[in-house]
C-alpha cells in the first residue's frame, strides 16, 4: 500500500487562535478531513491518505496539543477540538465534507459534525472514543499503578509496547509510526499537555512519567470519562447526516458491541466490521480503504447532487 512520506518537520500550517495547526492535504475533489486519536498525529493515516487522494481532496489535521501542532498549556476539553475542527471547515476546506475519526478523534468529529450540520455532509468513526450516558466506568488498574509501571521506560519504549497492544496484526508497526508518536511528545510542553489532558490524582508526579504514561488507553477513557456532559447519545440524537461506523472488533478497548449499540441508536448507519484492532485504518488499510471508498462513493455523489439542485 502507498505511504505517506515522513516529514520530520511537518507539511503545512494554520494559525489558529494564536496557535500553530499542522496538516496535511492532498488529491482533488470532494473534501474529506481525517482526524487522528489520542497521542496521535496526521501521520496515522499514512496508508490512507494517497489512496482515498486519487478521488478525494483529503486533508488529515493534527489536533491542537498534539503532533506537529503546538502544545499550547490550557485545559483542554472535548470542545476546544470541536470548534478547532469547525474553524478547519469554515477557513480551511470551506466546502461541504466527510469527517472521519478514529477513537479520540472520532468523538471528535461526532461533535463537530453536530456544530456544524450544514458544512458536514457525512460522518464515519472508527473505533470511536465516547460513552453512552448511561454507562458506567471501568477501570482495571489504579491511576497511580500504571504510573509506577512506566515512570522508568523509555518512551520509545512504551510507545512502541502500547501500539502492540492495541494492533492485533503488526505487520504495519514501523520505526515510522513509533517516531511520529515519539517526536511531537519530545516538545517541551508535550508532558504538561498529556498531564492536563489526564489530570492524574498525585499531583507530584513527574510531568515526562504522565507524559509517556499518556499513550496508555485508560489516559483516554479517562479523558472521556471525566467529559460526563458530553456522551454519545446526546449528540447522536442532535446528527443528521448519514454515518459510517468501520469497527475493529478485536480492538482489546472497545468492542463491537458498541458499534451495534451507536447503529441501534442511529438508525442511518453503515456497520462494517472488520478483522482489526482498535485501529483499523492503519492495521488493515487496505480493507479500511476499500469499505471508506465504496461508502464515500455513494455520500460524496449524493452531497454533491444537492449542491447542484
Amino acid at each position: 500500500v502507498e505511504r505517506l512520506p515522513f516529514k520530520p518537520d511537518g507539511y503545512n500550517f494554520w494559525t489558529w487562535r494564536g496557535r500553530k495547526i499542522h496538516y496535511v492535504v492532498q488529491g482533488e475533489g470532494f473534501p474529506i478531513v481525517l482526524i487522528h486519536g489520542f497521542g496521535a498525529s496526521a501521520f496515522h493515516w499514512r496508508y490512507n491518505i494517497p489512496e482515498l487522494a486519487k478521488n478525494y481532496k483529503v486533508y488529515a489535521i493534527d489536533l491542537l496539543g498534539f503532533g506537529w501542532s503546538e502544545k499550547a498549556i490550557i485545559e483542554y476539553d472535548a470542545m476546544i477540538w470541536r470548534d478547532q475542527v469547525v474553524d478547519f471547515l469554515k477557513e480551511i476546506v470551506k466546502e461541504p465534507t466527510v469527517l472521519v475519526g478514529n477513537s479520540l478523534g472520532g468523538f471528535t468529529a461526532l461533535v463537530a459534525a453536530v456544530g456544524l450540520p450544514e458544512q458536514v455532509v457525512g460522518l464515519a468513526l472508527l473505533n470511536s472514543a465516547g460513552q453512552f450516558g448511561d454507562a458506567k466506568a471501568k477501570t482495571t488498574e489504579s491511576e497511580e499503578t500504571v504510573l509506577q509501571k512506566f515512570v522508568l521506560k523509555p518512551l520509545k519504549e512504551v510507545f512502541q509496547r502500547v501500539v502492540l497492544q492495541v494492533y492485533i496484526n503488526t505487520s504495519n508497526v514501523d520505526d515510522y509510526l513509533v517516531e511520529s508518536i515519539k517526536m511531537p511528545a519530545d516538545d517541551p510542553n508535550a508532558g504538561e499537555v498529556y498531564y492536563r489532558n489526564i489530570k492524574p490524582p498525585n499531583r507530584g508526579v513527574d510531568r515526562e512519567a504522565a507524559a509517556a504514561a499518556a499513550a496508555q488507553k485508560w489516559l483516554m477513557t479517562r479523558f472521556m470519562l471525566n467529559q460526563t456532559e458530553y456522551t454519545l447519545d446526546s449528540f447522536l440524537s442532535k446528527l443528521t447526516c448519514p454515518l459510517l461506523l468501520l469497527w475493529g472488533d478485536l480492538d482489546p478497548w472497545v468492542g463491537p458491541a458498541k458499534a451495534n449499540r451507536i447503529k441501534e441508536f442511529y438508525p442511518n448507519t453503515t456497520l462494517v466490521n472488520l478483522k482489526a484492532g482498535h485501529c483499523p485504518h492503519d492495521e488493515v488499510p487496505e480493507l479500511a480503504n476499500k469499505a471508506l471508498v465504496d461508502w464515500l462513493s455513494t455520500t460524496a455523489k449524493k452531497a454533491s447532487s444537492l449542491q447542484t439542485v
